[in-house]
């Protein structure tokens, strides 16, 4: 028989919780008990997010994956999206500590730093962010405040499948991007041409515009003439991602695009919740980034991190270039409105209904 003590070893979890101000022989600081046990509960919550991840991009490895799965992989990672508020609620209860609270222990600390979470690299890497978007502390590699063990691990991540890696397979397999003798592209780029042709025109017509600002914003517009025009070139796409500027493939991100356009399609409800669930996580860990940097602020000020970087204005950055899924924000910039659509053909149709639809044309 267990005993719930014994099964979840509280023994040592309780146990964890060394005082540096005790273990230094001075009087303990009260809130470094709260600072510990918040950050050991951000450790455990990692650790729920990786073991998330792993099972998830190991589904979406497969080749085919089996649709049956799909659901399982939506619901772990609408988990980690419930997990996320939990992570940042964290920072409130962290914010009961008051910088003379925190400068009660703050100098025993260094230089450990938050920095040094193996985990969190893990599950950033795990996403499948790009290492040369890192931030450099103080100018050096991002796993240069690790221990050499922590950053070997940390370094060999980087070269393991990634939730975006796995998504981009899976995208580039969807059988709906070519039907047959329908082109469907070709008709959706002519969607998109009478649909920039009819914004063009509102903006020269704008009589509440003037013509320096009006000439402002029609150079503004071509830029999103070409960023369409990207769409439809498979080569120059393909450059664009080996700058660093997309990180689908030029055949998942079609795919990506396709399942938003017709995302009413019955076969394509589940793709379309796991595109925006992933954008979802994309924000949750930037909500968790920023509200660190919050933290961070409030508690030392301006003051040089534990850690050697410079505190706040560090995060704040990291929030802003550590996205992972940014392709995906990117779909709503090729919309055109769903009656201006391109009809898909009946057979296709026909496929993207659920079966049993399809056999007693119910629906």
């Amino acid at each position: 028989m267990r005993y719930y003590w014994d099964y979840l070893g509280l023994d040592d979890l309780l146990g964890a919780q060394r005082l540096a101000s005790i273990e230094d022989g001075g009087a303990p600081a009260h809130d470094e008990m709260l600072f510990i046990v918040t950050h050991q509960a951000f450790e455990l919550w990692f650790k729920q997010i990786l073991w998330e991840l792993d099972a998830v991009v190991d589904t979406l490895a497969a080749a085919p994956v089996d649709e049956r799965e799909m659901g399982q992989v939506l619901h772990r990672l609408e988990r980690i999206k419930e997990i996320q508020p939990l992570l940042v609620q964290q920072f409130a209860v962290l914010e009961t500590m008051t910088p003379l609270d925190f400068l009660d222990f703050r100098d025993l600390l260094i230089p450990a730093s938050g920095f040094q979470s193996l985990q969190f690299r893990l599950v950033e890497n795990r996403l499948g962010l790009d290492p040369a978007k890192r931030m450099k502390i103080q100018g050096s590699h991002y796993t240069s405040r690790l221990s050499r063990e922590h950053a070997e691990r940390v370094a060999a991540s980087e070269s393991e499948p990634t939730l975006l890696g796995a998504l981009d397979a899976w995208l580039a397999r969807t059988p709906f991007l070519r039907f047959g003798d329908f082109d469907f592209w070709s008709a959706y780029r002519d969607a998109v041409t009478a649909m920039i042709e009819r914004d063009r025109a509102l903006i020269a017509s704008n009589a509440s515009l003037d013509e320096v600002s009006r000439q402002q914003q029609l150079d503004a517009f071509e830029t999103t003439v070409e960023t369409f025009a990207t769409l439809f070139d498979r080569d120059r796409w393909e450059e664009l991602r080996a700058q660093g500027k997309r990180r689908l493939s030029h055949e998942a991100f079609l795919a990506a695009l396709l399942i938003s356009l017709y995302r009413d399609e019955p076969a394509f409800h589940t793709p379309h919740r796991l595109l925006r669930t992933l954008v979802d996580l994309d924000i949750g860990f930037n909500a968790f980034r920023n509200a660190h940097a919050q933290l961070v602020h409030r508690t030392i000020g301006g003051r040089i991190g534990t850690g050697g970087t410079s505190g706040h204005e560090y995060l704040e950055a990291a929030a802003r270039r550590h996205r992972v899924f940014t392709d995906l924000f990117d779909l709503a910039t090729y919309s055109v409105p769903r009656d201006e659509l391109p009809a898909l053909p009946g057979d296709v149709r026909e496929q993207l209904r659920f079966r049993f639809q399809a056999a007693t044309g119910n629906g």
